[in-house]
């Protein structure tokens, strides 16, 4: 369950790669990838374990210009849906 003192890394299986061709972010994982829109990306790029879920929330939201609350609970669900697929987990 992602909370506010999670701190999300991607799991040893999943690598962030930029993709030249498509000029886009992927998420790559055994046998399988999902290209990811900038905002997604940018989810991703802070899920190193070092920053909790509010750290990435109030950077996300200074960064679109959007009200905390929005942007913790579409980052909340982002993160929840990748937890569920075994690609992103807390730190230890």
């Amino acid at each position: 369950m992602i909370s506010a003192t999670t701190r999300p890394r991607l799991a040893s299986k999943a690598r962030l790669r930029f993709d030249r061709k498509s000029t886009r972010y992927m998420l790559l994982y055994p046998e399988k990838g999902l290209e990811l829109n900038e905002t997604a990306a940018d989810i991703l790029k802070l899920c190193t374990g070092e920053h909790s879920l509010a750290e990435i929330v109030d950077q996300l939201s200074r960064k679109y210009g959007r009200d905390a609350p929005d942007v913790e609970r579409d980052v909340v669900a982002f993160l929840q849906t990748m937890a569920d697929r075994g690609l992103v987990q807390d730190a230890p």
